[in-house]
């Protein structure tokens, strides 16, 4: 019996064995894993998965890091590996990584560390300087920390990761940028349909309006499709549709809102009475844009001109609504003219001892995701195709037929971010005495937010919730609050949007208060969504602006404070700010004006229309589905506000609500899980005298009841069972 029991101990210890190496085998092929951290930082976003799905040419990483580095950057290595992993379990065959070993070996460098590292030099892949620290000493080494991204005969770097911080979104993003066009076209289902409404009859009456080069046009579009066509795989099926009859015409001219003509006869030039029309439609699942062949300009004096689309650009212009429309389109405008800020900085006025602004930060961010196209409001039209323009802090007044311009941009599509201003500040001139003045800025486009439903109050938000300067030795040392930057914690963040996951906190600078037309968002059924406010300890400065912060301090009362909304995000099909109104004319120059006429460029684009002829459509009154971003604070894009990395939770901000104006939401929440700025939450000295109570005494009695439990219980055990024996025993 007792051998048998030796024996079945020896087998149950050898199947114990046994199953334990098989589960180990088992795992080395079957194995997953869990994410548990509340952002899922160690997992591929969703943006990551599509983006490596979408691959249809094959992807190469080469990967050059330093072996046995210490602590953090061993850690570095490690996620960078994991990550790697990660995209090539999503990405497929088309994805490839691999590791080159450029470590000093022992005796010196082996051939082919050599031979990597010289590779790596011709990538661009330089040794970086970190520091370690042993035994007490600070030292520095050189190590390499970087790797480069090969798709096709495009290749794409990043030369330095020493940090774990943003680095799939630096991935992605660059995969994004080598694949997009070319894998996007090859997994593009559907053809997009290119129709362009030319009418035939137009050519009678082309001489009449200075069109003379009209009937070319035609053929001068087919030209630019076919061009277009090659390059993007022959993903366009083009159609020519003549239409002259007034009952076709009509419908499909309101549909997709072409400009049509209609006129009377003229016997003296043989033409007779008729209708056209001219316009390009693009269509694409269920999306639909449209392109003007020609457009109607009012000018001083002159009237009603005709304008012709411009030939030579037609190629660039359908290329960028193409790519806008099929979700690849990379364009942002920025408004360059009418006083705003510049994205670099004013060399001469630095010369001059002017502060020289600029936005380098923010330029670097932007050009790292998109290209950007400055717009001359005042020589130059709104181009189509662009996905986003942005709006920065203008001080110059706009003439109407700007602001009709930017009208009718939104009308199209364009999705518009106004970072705007409520006052200009103006300092001193030299031997100047006193500080700056605040001039408060009226450019006009006030009056199209609050036609779009929110105004800009000329104020101030002032806020306790501030941000505290650290004052020098010299000047006495401590702290001192800067009231005019208020500091934007979670609870007053709307966290609701996927671009705003996981932003923790803002610090604002001179911001203004916004107020929502409420009757207007109701009327054109507009969703407004707030972004953040003040918090609930907040007050104006409004009248005579003293930002000097030896002369601010909270009112009284607390009655006289409260929480002020600071950004919003409106959606929706905008009405047009100019319905029921004369199109604005277009001014002209001061050249034009002195001699009482038009330019001989003006005078080839159009003249003077016939009297009875008639153009319907002139301009849009109800916009495609658009965004409209309006935050009362241009300093948010200042240099001093924004880091070049774009880890700092206003940096990540800015970006995600420029990704979302451009349809990335996906990218703007990748972005956002792993933030710098995680801040307990905010309680009140009594919750923090409890929490401190309770962790102090109530923790440790905590404890010490359940080991006294535990204690019972085992005492009651020892005393069954030794009752169980006695029992036993009396039997």
């Amino acid at each position: 019996m007792g051998n048998f029991s030796k024996k079945q101990k020896y087998f149950k210890f050898i199947l114990y064995i046994a199953v334990i190496v098989l589960i180990n085998l088992v795992g080395i092929t079957l194995f997953f894993r869990s994410d548990l951290t509340q952002s899922k930082i160690y997992s591929l976003s969703s943006a990551s998965k599509d983006v490596v799905a979408t691959l249809s040419e094959p992807l190469s990483i080469k990967v050059f890091f330093s072996k046995d580095l210490p602590t953090p950057y061993n850690n570095t290595e490690r996620y960078l590996r994991d990550l790697l992993h990660e995209y090539a379990s999503k990405g497929g065959k088309y994805f490839n990584y691999r590791f080159y070993n450029v470590s000093t070996e022992e005796g010196g460098l082996t051939q082919t560390t050599d031979n990597n590292r010289e590779t790596a030099k011709s990538y661009g892949i330089q040794p970086v300087q970190i520091r370690i620290v042993e035994n007490d000493e600070v030292k520095f080494k050189n190590a390499y920390m970087g790797l480069v991204l090969i798709h096709g005969d495009l290749i794409e770097k990043i030369a330095a990761i020493t940090s774990t911080d943003g680095l799939e979104y630096q991935l992605t993003t660059a995969i994004q940028k080598l694949n997009n066009k070319v894998s996007t076209y090859l997994s593009l289902k559907d053809k997009v349909k290119v129709k362009l409404y030319l009418s035939s009859s137009l050519n009678d009456i082309a001489p009449l309006i200075s069109l003379e080069q009209l009937p070319m046009l035609g053929g001068q579009v087919s030209d630019a499709i076919k061009q277009l066509n090659n390059k993007s795989l022959g993903i366009i099926d083009f159609q020519h549709i003549d239409i002259s009859n007034k009952d076709e015409l009509g419908p499909i001219a309101k549909k997709y809102d072409l400009m049509a003509l209609s006129w009377p006869a003229v016997p003296e030039k043989n033409i007779t009475s008729g209708n056209g029309a001219a316009g390009l439609v693009m269509e694409y699942q269920g999306k639909t844009a449209t392109i003007p062949l020609i457009s109607a300009v009012e000018i001083p004096i002159i009237g009603t001109t005709y304008q012709m689309a411009d030939p030579s650009r037609l190629e660039e212009e359908l290329t960028d609504v193409l790519e806008k429309m099929i979700g690849i389109n990379k364009d942002i405008g920025f408004l360059a003219d009418h006083g705003t800020h510049t994205l670099t900085p004013d060399r001469l006025a630095m010369m001059q001892g002017r502060p020289g602004g600029g936005m380098q930060a923010f330029n670097s961010l932007l050009e790292s995701r998109y290209s950007i196209k400055n717009i001359d409001l005042k020589d130059n039209p709104i181009p189509e195709g662009l996905n986003c323009l942005i709006i920065a802090r203008p001080t110059e007044p706009f003439t109407e037929y700007e602001l009709f311009q930017i009208d009718q941009a939104l009308m199209k599509g364009t999705n518009i971010a106004f970072i705007s201003d409520s006052f200009n500040e103006v300092m001193p001139q030299q031997g100047g005495f006193g500080g700056p003045q605040y001039n408060p800025i009226d450019t006009g486009l006030e009056k199209l937010l609050s036609h779009y439903g929110v105004n800009i109050n000329k104020a101030y938000v002032l806020d306790k919730q501030s941000y505290k300067h650290q004052m020098p030795a010299n000047q006495g040392g401590g702290e001192q609050v800067i009231y005019f930057a208020p500091m934007i914690l979670e609870k007053t963040i709307n966290t609701e949007p996927e671009f705003m996951d996981n932003i923790k906190g803002l610090v604002t600078m001179q911001i203004s208060p916004l107020e929502l037309e409420k009757e207007v968002l109701e009327k054109n059924k507009i969703k407004a969504t707030k972004l953040f406010s003040s918090s609930d300890e907040s007050w104006l400065m409004e009248g005579n602006i003293n930002l000097d912060p030896m002369f601010i301090s909270p009112p009284a009362s607390d009655e006289e404070m409260s929480s002020y909304d600071l950004a919003y995000i409106l959606e929706g099909e905008f009405t047009s700010y100019f319905i029921g109104k004369n199109i604005p004319e277009k001014k002209l120059n001061e050249k034009e004006i002195e001699e009482g006429n038009l330019s001989d460029t003006e005078k080839e684009i159009g003249s003077v229309l016939p009297k009875g002829i008639t153009a319907e459509n002139k301009f849009l009154e109800i916009s495609k589905p658009a965004k409209i971003f309006i935050m009362a604070s241009s300093q948010m894009l200042q240099d001093n506000m924004l880091d070049t990395q774009g880890r700092s939770t206003n940096a990540t901000f800015i970006l995600n609500v420029i990704d979302h104006l451009n349809g990335e939401d996906k990218i703007a929440q990748m972005r956002s899980k792993q933030q710098t700025l995680n801040p307990i939450a905010q309680t009140t000295p009594f919750v923090k005298g409890l929490i401190k109570s309770f962790n102090i005494i109530a923790l440790p009695i905590i404890v010490a009841l359940f080991g006294f439990g535990v204690l019972l219980k085992r005492n009651r055990r020892k005393k069954k069972i030794a009752k169980r024996f006695e029992d036993r025993k009396d039997q």
